[in-house]
């Protein structure tokens, strides 16, 4: 583990004022950087934390704003404002590429060594930014077994792998075959790790607030993911002094 240093970073997206959370590695020269985005309830603790462990591994990390610095705990609330957002992908993608660019311009980051990797709504942003032909050296999600608009993928320019547990009734085989046959259609390089047993949001500690149905963490398989996405960033972002 290394020292790092954190800030709040405030940024125009979606007719919101976003308030995200940067975490830096200890030095002072140009480092791979990965943009984190948060499950639909918004930017938390966890992402936080997610950013800060990453920043202790040698990246720069962004965790992303998607409700202007607010956290919704209350479940009819989230949905009201995620749904129609998971409907607009080119909302999702302005609220990515706002993100992306702070993580851009940041003198830290090495502008050509960049991933996304996002957990609910915030994966279904990053596969967004990928869809969009975003400069990305990979894209990581769980939970966010999303598809885009038809032949969009194919603008994908880099590894993906996505996450989901095989108990999630809000990402079911359905989803999960409409997702790869996209990926398969677009060639894109992919993989999709399924957890057994694991519901959705299984990657996210227990919150002591109402949930939608099928929401359940499991540590175990939790920790596997967070090992997975590690390796996803080692494999095509690694640290290199």
């Amino acid at each position: 583990m290394t020292t790092i240093t954190t800030r709040t970073v405030a940024y125009p997206a979606n007719d919101l004022t976003m308030i995200g959370h940067l975490a830096l590695p200890a030095g002072a020269g140009r480092r791979p950087a990965v943009l984190i985005g948060p499950e639909g309830m918004g930017l938390g603790d966890v992402e936080r934390r997610r950013a800060d462990a990453l920043a202790e591994l040698g990246y720069v990390a962004l965790a992303f704003d998607l409700h202007g610095g607010r956290y919704l705990a209350d479940p009819e609330e989230m949905l009201a404002r995620c749904m129609p957002l998971l409907a607009d992908p080119d909302r999702m993608r302005g609220i990515g590429h706002a993100a992306l660019d702070v993580l851009r311009t940041e003198p830290r980051t090495d502008p050509d060594r960049i991933a996304a990797v996002g957990y609910g709504t915030g994966g279904a942003v990053a596969l967004e930014l990928g869809r969009d032909g975003a400069d990305l050296r990979a894209i990581g999600t769980v939970n966010a077994l999303t598809t885009g608009r038809p032949g969009e993928a194919a603008r994908i320019r880099c590894p993906v792998w996505a996450g989901v547990g095989s108990e999630d009734p809000i990402m079911p085989p359905a989803q999960r075959e409409a997702f790869t046959a996209e990926m398969r259609a677009a060639d894109v390089d992919w993989r999709l790790t399924v957890y057994g047993g694991a519901l959705h949001a299984f990657h996210h500690p227990p919150v002591a607030h109402p949930t939608v149905p099928g929401v359940g963490h499991h540590p175990r398989h939790a920790q596997r993911a967070w090992h997975d996405i590690v390796a996803l960033l080692t494999e095509c972002l690694p640290v290199t002094d």
